[in-house]
């Protein structure tokens, strides 16, 4: 398919499909959706082949990996955030909770102080 017939199919101008296609304009997640749709193929097809961005982030490393998981969730990120304004002691409290929740759940804390 041409980049005027997708463009036509998506409601876009040839010009702004040239833009998307160079990378000067960023295309939007409901834009993408809309170009799968219009081609026939699912999202992840355009991601094919790139590889896991973490693991290239963060290599063999299981500390950072470990790290990298915890970050990319909202409760992580959030309690990454608050953590260093928590006095000492009570940080310490938290972790072990923590280690305790998690050994109850059966999953053993990655890393051991």
């Amino acid at each position: 398919m041409s980049q005027g017939a997708l463009g036509d199919r998506l409601g876009l101008t040839f010009q702004q499909m040239q833009k998307y296609e160079r990378g000067a304009n960023r295309v939007s997640a409901s834009k993408l959706q809309a170009i799968a749709v219009a081609l026939g193929v699912k999202v992840s097809w355009f991601f094919e082949g790139l590889g896991d961005p973490t693991a290239e982030r963060c290599g063999e490393d299981p500390i950072a990996r470990t790290m990298d998981r915890f970050l990319a969730t909202a409760e992580g990120f959030e309690l990454a955030r608050a953590f260093p304004g928590v006095p000492a002691g009570q940080r310490r409290s938290i972790v072990a909770l923590a280690r305790s929740l998690a050994e109850e759940d059966g999953n053993t804390p990655a890393l051991q102080s």
